[in-house]
């Protein structure tokens, strides 16, 4: 596997590129993508990294699993390309957006502009065989992130981690609450959406940005 980090997220992350699960996690890697397909492509794999630098991170919302299926993923948690359907739980994150800060429905699921403001996208796991969900648990992609997430708790300025269902909130014990802001909501899924409806999790999240002294986040997805 070709680990296209950029350079500040690359020096973060040294030690652990170098520790044995890192290598093994390659290797599996590879050899899924020679047996299946697997998603997203390589070249996405590190999406949210290209897009958020270290020291530019805001806000943190932590998905779990890639998207499965066709032309889905794209390396950013929750997100999917122009064109492509908008799964159930992206549905129900853009419902609450319109009820929370009164943002338009757009045509599209693509959330790149928001990890150019500082959001950064991540999943626990960051690929995933063709079809076949979370068949890349427990191979070494959720000790990666948690130091991803170490990472982001020591550095100096502080961030908001924007943390959905039972899954991301078992992280919290990763962060200093102290210096750092939480913010929690039920999972979007259609499974638990009755309560993330209502969480005005966006709403919150800019709240914090203020208390922080950082600009808000411009929420509002343009049409494409």
């Amino acid at each position: 596997m070709r680990v296209q980090l950029p350079a500040d997220w690359k020096a973060v992350l040294a030690e652990e590129l170098k520790q044995p699960y890192f290598r093994k996690l390659s290797e599996f890697i590879d050899k899924e993508r020679a047996e299946h397909q697997v998603f997203p492509p390589e070249e996405d794999v590190f999406n949210a990294f290209k897009l958020t630098p270290y020291e530019s991170v805001k806000v943190l919302l932590l998905g779990q699993d890639p998207y499965h299926d066709e032309g889905q993923a794209h390396g950013l948690c929750f997100s999917v390309k122009p064109g492509v359907k908008r799964p159930p739980s992206l549905v129900n994150i853009l419902q609450e957006l319109h009820d929370d800060l009164g943002c338009k429905v757009p045509n599209n699921g693509y959330l790149v502009p928001w990890a150019k403001q500082g959001v950064m996208l991540l999943n626990a796991v960051l690929t995933v065989r063709a079809h076949q969900a979370n068949s890349h648990k427990d191979k070494g992609w959720e000790k990666f992130t948690d130091a991803v997430i170490s990472a982001l708790n020591k550095r100096q300025r502080p961030l908001v981690f924007l943390l959905w269902g039972a899954y991301a909130q078992k992280k919290i014990k990763r962060i200093d609450t102290q210096r750092h802001r939480l913010v929690t909501a039920a999972h979007p899924s259609p499974l638990s959406s009755k309560k993330f409806f209502g969480s005005k999790c966006f709403s919150a999240v800019n709240k914090a940005l203020e208390e922080l002294g950082e600009t808000p986040i411009n929420w509002q997805l343009p049409d494409l």
